[in-house]
């Protein structure tokens, strides 16, 4: 169990609770992994203290999209101009040549770099096993970084031969996806509060899986209690081909196989119309919003003052460090504040709202309801953010400052009230032994 931690004199505590209370000399007190009490002038015999001067302390930032295995194809030259599925084309040979070591290296690395970004909790949708590779392997990694983590079996089943979008030997047979979504279920998944580790179905795509397999997965998640996770409308090539395949619209088609719900979230959602828009609100189906691979890929700008006003849950995702190309969720959270503006004017989204979809509103999407905020009874999942340091010079609104500044860097990162981040510096991971251990893997996998 975690040790009584006293964390005290916050420039700003940012609780995210219900009254969306920001605390000045704030601060927060952690009994075996949760939190106690919040608020000013707190004081607890044989707690440790940690002093929390210069600092914002906010909830941990919570990532609803990522693919991790990703990580090691960064920046590939080919696929730096391309959309979404000629870049899609040009990276499956390489990941097809990934092993389990490759599996692991790449979610070593890339939740690395989103704990030191302050992210506490992460989804990771993983939707190849090239050369025996396994979600196992995903599971095994995070472990060791230390962060939550919500791990999604996806599958891919439909082939170029059967006018899918991935080579024939990246599909697998539908029969064996759902046994495996079985038994990986049955050995990692934890509904508890507090949960390390979590487990949801994710079939990759519209484009990549059958009608039967959507609907199988939606079957299969709801008989073991587990979430749903897929890509949706992501780009305007995407809606082509639902209407040209399915005859509907990817909201619609979803709904038709069970793809709605409150243990539904969907990445992207880009091209939602109105409608959908409503179907999602009305059926409180979650969305990962992710701008910087959006922007990248020219895919669009998702309409999230749309889906906000609507009351459809919206969290942040980094998505697949292939086309982001990284894990910040600082930089994430900045980057959707600036293009809702872009898309609806400069009110359009400030910045404590985009750090409270950055926090409360994964946390939502996740269905993570024991953290997202700092108040009784959460889990102590919490980021100590350095305003001290030269980004934030000059700020008259540290909050804001947060977001609107360059990167400000987590002083400390705790997780269960545990350090994973202390003084900039992961401590769960050598971060230039794992560069140099991409660097060899690259090698490899461009030969």
């Amino acid at each position: 169990m975690t040790k009584r931690l006293l964390i005290r004199g916050a420039e700003v505590v940012v609780t995210m609770d219900g009254a969306r209370r920001e605390i000045a000399g704030g601060d927060i007190l952690i009994d075996g992994g949760v939190i106690s009490a919040v608020g000013p002038g707190l004081s607890a015999e044989g707690a440790e203290i940690v002093e929390a001067g210069g600092c914002v302390v906010t909830p941990g930032f919570v990532n609803t999209h990522h693919h991790l295995f990703q990580t090691l194809t960064r920046a590939v030259p080919a696929a730096q101009d391309a959309a979404l599925f000629g870049w899609l084309r040009t990276l499956y040979p390489i990941w097809g040549r990934m092993t389990p070591e490759d599996i692991r290296l790449s979610t070593r690395i890339g939740l690395a770099e989103l704990a030191l970004s302050g992210c506490t909790c992460s989804s990771d949708h993983l939707y190849l096993f090239p050369n025996g590779a396994r979600l196992d392997d995903s599971i095994e990694a995070a472990a060791e970084i230390g962060i939550r983590f919500t791990a999604t079996r996806g599958a891919m089943s439909i082939g170029e031969s059967k006018g899918g979008l991935p080579p024939d030997a990246l599909v697998e047979d539908e029969a064996a996806i759902l046994k495996d979504s079985e038994r990986l279920v049955a050995a990692f998944h934890d509904p508890n509060p507090g949960a390390m580790v979590q487990v949801g179905l994710a079939p990759c795509s519209p484009f990549s899986v059958s009608r039967e397999l959507m609907r199988d997965a939606a079957i299969l998640a709801r008989e073991k209690g587990v979430r749903l996770h897929t890509h949706l409308a992501e780009n305007d090539e995407d809606i082509a081909y639902s209407l040209e395949n399915f005859g509907m619209l990817p909201g619609d088609y979803a709904e038709s196989l069970g793809w709605t719900g409150e243990d539904v979230w969907h990445a992207h959602c880009v091209k939602l119309s109105e409608k959908e828009i409503d179907l999602f609100a009305r059926t409180g189906t979650g969305v990962a919003h992710c701008p910087c691979s959006n922007a990248r890929l020219a895919s669009g700008i998702a309409p999230v003052r749309r889906m906000r006003d609507a009351g459809v849950p919206v969290g942040l995702g980094v998505d697949g460090s292939a086309s982001n190309d990284c894990s910040h969720l600082g930089l994430e959270a900045r980057q959707a504040m600036l293009v809702a503006r872009l898309k609806d004017g400069p009110a359009a989204l400030g910045a404590r709202e985009a750090l409270e979809i950055a926090t409360l509103g994964g946390a939502r999407v996740l269905g993570r309801s024991d953290i997202g905020a700092l108040e009784p009874g959460k889990r102590a999942d919490l980021v100590l953010w350095d305003v001290s340091e030269l980004p934030a010079a000059g700020e008259w609104d540290p909050v804001a400052a947060l977001v609107f500044c360059a990167p400000i860097r987590p002083r400390a990162v705790y997780v269960e009230g545990r350090l994973v981040v202390q003084d900039h510096r992961l401590l769960t991971a050598d971060a230039n032994r794992l560069n140099e251990q991409a660097r060899a893997a690259i090698a490899r996998l461009a030969d």
